[in-house]
């Protein structure tokens, strides 16, 4: 008795120490304190955000809307990705089938052979002898067989919340892995309507090409018509068969950038090369004329990436949670219930083989304690990598809208100048021709003026293409294009 109550005194002690050291192991955790996000992107605050308008009525080319609709339906990222929800997903239905008891359907056989000085050995020896059994119940010798027939349970009761926050944990990386998808088609979406802008902007330029090229060539004619009649030279109408060359040129390099374009517009719908149907130029394009940013705040409910990120350092911090419960003491309960019998031909007698039984119990970790610290300081580096992640993630969008605003509103300026310098210099050459013809300006100046206006379009129409593609970067850097 004296032996049985010290082993229980020191079984308590050692269970309470084992406790109370595993609470003094499990700080909680702290992050640092994150950055305030500014009140507005500027000197406005919007009520309204464009993120918010859906990516159909934002384009509103048919033409873009189609191709869009192909890239959704067969790009391989997005498609990738979706199976990646799906993968994520069945963590989820993992950690939520571990609250559950698990029960299997057991059957079994096996044989023990008992050393004959040991109390089994003995005890089984002894019975056959009994006047109380009959002959089915004679245990067969010298091997023992058993065999079961039944359920077999094991279940863990989350004492902690250990479980309950590995689930948790699971399905916030679920949530985390959607908003992920939809990163990726508010990416794909931006890259199908710049790439389209792209062809459309290329397109002009061709057209602005094959314009002065028409142009270029009337000045060879006027150069050798006036190196007929001696008021100009060889070297004037070669001067001036060089430009058209160089233009010419110039023309087959952006049939070229054309193919590529349309090359790599396809690589992202999913298809093999094809020819892209464009709607109207891009002088004609019409995106929203005012661009209503919101407010920064609204980026963490919009971005994908934002939410995705904080979905992830959610995660992470259940994680932790999940790691530092796992130093407390855990009950489990394991029942079992079915047939049994030390012959096969009496395993279906029933209810006489008929067996149940249960078995509970608390552990606490002893001699795994270093395991189980490396998970917790694992785990706490990955919270804190994740909120450093989210950090970044807001920084980033902020950037980005402050940044493509700003491009609108200077693309807008450029825009105004250079149609100022277009009608200048197209003026410039009609003067030029004029004064040529009449003697007062040299080839020089022809020259010169054509160059100077070819190159003043090539920008204009360059500046319209970069104003587009900032305005669906702003679309897509405030959050729009999932919806």
């Amino acid at each position: 008795m004296y032996f049985r109550n010290s082993l229980y005194k020191i079984s308590l002690f050692l269970f309470l120490l084992a406790f109370l050291g595993a609470c003094k192991a499990t700080d909680p955790l702290v992050l640092p304190k994150g950055k305030t996000l500014p009140a507005s992107f500027g000197a406005t605050s919007d009520t309204s955000s464009l993120g918010q308008m859906a990516w159909r009525s934002f384009f509103t080319d048919p033409n873009l809307v189609s191709l869009i609709d192909t890239a959704l339906r067969n790009n391989p990222d997005l498609l990738a990705a979706a199976q990646r929800v799906d993968m994520v997903r069945s963590n989820v239905l993992l950690a939520k089938g571990a609250l559950l008891p698990g029960i299997q359907g057991v059957a079994s056989a096996g044989t023990t052979k008992f050393g004959d000085y040991t109390i089994d050995g003995v005890g089984n020896y002894d019975t056959n002898f009994s006047p109380n059994i009959d002959e089915k119940q004679r245990i067969p010798q010298k091997a023992v067989p058993d065999y079961f027939l039944g359920f077999r349970s094991f279940w863990e009761i989350d004492l902690w919340g250990k479980l309950r926050k590995t689930r948790k944990a699971a399905y916030a990386r679920f949530l985390a892995s959607e908003k992920g998808r939809q990163l990726v088609q508010t990416s794909l979406i931006a890259e199908v309507a710049k790439l389209y802008y792209e062809l459309l902007a290329l397109d002009s330029e061709l057209a602005i090409l094959e314009k002065n090229i028409q142009l270029q060539k009337l000045a060879v004619e006027l150069m050798d018509a006036q190196k007929t009649g001696g008021r100009a030279t060889e070297l004037a109408v070669q001067q001036s068969q060089a430009q058209l060359l160089n233009t010419t040129s110039l023309q087959a390099e952006k049939q070229q950038q054309i193919v590529a374009t349309e090359n790599l517009l396809n690589q992202l719908l999913g298809r093999f090369p094809q020819p892209i149907t464009r709607g109207n130029p891009i002088q004609q394009q019409q995106l929203p004329a005012t661009i209503q940013a919101g407010i920064p705040a609204q980026l963490l409910a919009l971005r994908p990436d934002v939410k995705q990120a904080e979905l992830e350092l959610v995660a992470a911090k259940l994680d932790v949670g999940a790691a530092r419960a796992a130093f407390l003491p855990s009950l489990t309960i394991s029942p079992h219930l079915g047939l049994n019998a030390f012959k096969a031909s009496l395993l279906l007698n029933t209810p006489a083989s008929l067996a149940y039984g249960v078995l509970g119990g608390l552990t606490v970790p002893l001699l795994n304690q270093n395991q189980l610290k490396s998970r917790l300081k694992f785990s706490t580096a990955a919270s804190k990598e994740a909120f450093y992640n989210y950090q970044k993630a807001i920084l980033i969008g902020y950037q980005e809208v402050a940044t493509g605003l700003s491009a609108i509103e200077n693309f807008k300026k450029v825009a105004e100048i250079k149609n100022q310098e277009v009608q200048t210099l197209q003026n410039a050459v009609n003067s030029a021709n004029a004064l040529f013809a009449g003697g007062y300006a040299t080839y020089l100046e022809i020259i010169t003026a054509q160059k100077g206006v070819l190159a003043a379009e090539l920008e204009l129409n360059q500046n319209q293409r970069a104003m587009f593609q900032s305005t669906v970067d702003v679309y897509r850097a405030l959050g729009g294009g999932w919806q």
